[in-house]
């Protein structure tokens, strides 16, 4: 099974990226997106940026990712 982690750039060092998700950060590789913004949401996969996801999808996925989490609380 493969897991794709939807996580925000928050600073941006040639073709590396800081990325971070619920308090976790993580140093990504960037080469397959270099155009990337900060504040941009990705989602990771493996150490790389896999996709670039606009707005209304990264609502979508941090919202499942929110359920998710309550489900596994309970």
């Amino acid at each position: 099974m493969c897991l794709a982690v939807p996580m925000r750039v928050i600073e941006i060092n040639g073709n590396k990226a800081v990325v971070e998700s619920r308090g976790v950060e993580t140093l990504v590789d960037i080469t397959l997106y270099p155009d990337l913004d900060l504040d941009d949401m990705v989602l990771i996969h493996a150490g790389f940026v896999i996709e670039k996801l606009d707005p209304g999808a990264a609502r979508d996925i941090e919202e499942a990712w929110s359920e998710y989490e309550k489900a596994i609380e309970s």
